[in-house]
């Protein structure tokens, strides 16, 4: 599980699709059709939970947002029945992203609270810190900001309580520079370039280059808040970059991004750098 979770940093959804998924049904086979203890069976249903999470998650990446939602219900039974609160928030939680991202905006920000609360106060801070981003995602997409903001901050505060404290290994990502991540893509989202920007060049300054989609993705914010902030021609430059990057990769998330930031330049396209890159790269807008 933690390999693929691994591979995932540095690969795109398509092009670990088949070897995901086809994990995740050998372990439900050998939960369906082994023989084992109580305990055992628990343990199975967890790594089945988890399993389905980043199988999810890939597919999501990849743009199969059926076969992505199916694996997530899958993956929120398993983890319910092995009693395992946090990682019942976790994979609800990026069903949860997934619907705030792909026009089904209410219904993102009804699970990702409801995920919230199924975790429980209890949950490990670190995971809480997750839950409360994605919560606060939710509400940007629905263009209410107050609530993302207070969200926002709830996210920090358990992230500084997380410091002492243990958390399960599918939420080793969780940082400090992820939240930060998360604050500029809202104030983006939120038409605030001037709280955006600083965030995502410093973030961008530090980031591991090997994680070239999520590099491509903070890049899209960042070109939409410079945009945002009148700053044509620094987009285009990064807009420029995002589109390079992604249309060598399979991830459906990077090729939406990029259309995104093309159509949003368009209101520059009397600016040099903006008019080839759109000469260049406009076609996609097509695609």
């Amino acid at each position: 599980m933690h390999g693929f979770r691994l591979a995932d940093d540095v690969l795109a959804g398509g092009d670990l699709m088949a070897p995901a998924f086809r994990e995740l049904n050998a372990t439900m086979r050998v939960y369906r059709e082994s023989t084992h203890t109580e305990a055992v069976g628990r343990a199975l249903l967890s790594q089945i939970g988890e399993l389905a999470q980043i199988a999810g998650w890939i597919a999501s990446d990849a743009g199969q947002h059926a076969q992505a939602e199916r694996a997530y219900r899958i993956g929120i039974e398993a983890a319910r029945e092995a009693k395992d609160s946090p990682l019942v928030a976790n994979v609800a939680g990026s069903l949860a992203y997934q619907f705030s991202n792909t026009g089904q905006e209410r219904a993102g920000l009804d699970l990702s609270r409801a995920a919230l609360d199924e975790a429980g106060a209890d949950a490990p801070p670190k995971t809480r810190a997750l839950f409360f981003d994605r919560v606060a995602w939710a509400y940007t997409r629905v263009g209410e900001a107050q609530p993302a903001m207070q969200a926002l901050g709830q996210a920090h505060d358990a992230l500084t309580e997380a410091e002492n404290s243990e958390a399960p290994a599918w939420a080793y990502w969780v940082s400090r520079a992820e939240l930060e991540v998360m604050d500029a893509r809202v104030f983006t989202e939120l038409h605030r370039p001037l709280r955006a920007v600083p965030l995502l060049t410093d973030v961008l300054g530090r980031y591991d280059a090997t994680h070239a989609r999520e590099v491509t993705l903070y890049r899209s914010w960042l070109a939409i808040a410079l945009a945002d902030a009148n700053e044509p021609e620094q987009a285009a430059e990064e807009a420029r970059r995002v589109v390079t990057v992604s249309v060598d990769m399979t991830s459906d998330r990077t090729a939406s991004r990029a259309r995104v930031v093309l159509r949003r330049l368009k209101d520059f396209e009397e600016v040099p750098e903006v008019r080839d890159l759109l000469h260049a790269h406009g076609h996609l807008l097509c695609a």
